[in-house]
């Protein structure tokens, strides 16, 4: 509604780059996300994607341009399979390769191939949470937006979930990634943000924050 949830906000990503943003629940991390992809519009200020302002676009138009959403907490489609879900990561795409990408994506998570005819809805959590990232991998981002990837998952899910991120990130694309585990984000990104109602209050090298 009325309430400004950031003000003054100002962060920079480079490529090929995984930076980290960090804060408490209602700090304004979430609202961040959705700003960049274009799901709950700026009132002001500037969005930048190699020097365009997507500030003014719609959410299709940004995710066109290479930007896709790993929304909190998963948010598949439960009632259709897995492969449908999948193929909807690709809705926007009119090329030929979306069969390869489906294809990679299986290759990277066995657990997915082996689920492709079963509903989202039935997976657990961490199943569902890698269905999600290869959701999103299936546009062919340049930018993934990551929002808390390790939310409700059990500790050895959150390092393999952690370690698909990173690989992710090792292979070019880049990275912005909400977390509260500041431990676990720090240890993997380059640099990091620290918001806090609202206004960043903290930034630098990942190792120095740690």
């Amino acid at each position: 509604g009325r309430v400004e949830a950031l003000r003054g906000v100002s962060l920079e990503v480079g490529r090929g780059e995984l930076v980290a943003l960090l804060g408490a629940n209602g700090a304004g991390k979430t609202t961040t996300l959705k700003a960049i992809s274009g799901l709950l519009p700026a009132t002001s200020g500037r969005i930048l994607l190699e020097d365009e302002d997507i500030s003014r676009l719609d959410a299709p138009a940004i995710l066109r341009r290479g930007i896709a959403h790993c929304p909190e907490g998963r948010r598949v489609f439960p009632y259709l399979t897995v492969e449908e879900n999948l193929r909807m990561g690709a809705y926007i795409r009119r090329d030929g390769e979306v069969p390869a990408d489906l294809e990679r994506v299986f290759a990277s998570f066995a657990i997915l191939r082996e689920r492709r005819r079963q509903a989202a809805g039935t997976l657990s959590g961490g199943e569902q949470q890698m269905l999600a990232i290869g959701r999103a991998l299936m546009a062919r981002p340049k930018l993934i937006l990551f929002d808390e990837p390790s939310l409700g998952l059990a500790p050895a899910l959150v390092e393999a979930t952690f370690a698909i991120i990173a690989d992710i990130r090792a292979r070019g694309t880049t990275v912005l990634m909400v977390e509260q585990n500041a431990y676990g984000a720090l240890r993997m990104a380059d640099r990091a943000y620290v918001l806090e109602t609202g206004r960043l209050i903290l930034e630098g090298p990942a190792r120095d924050l740690l």
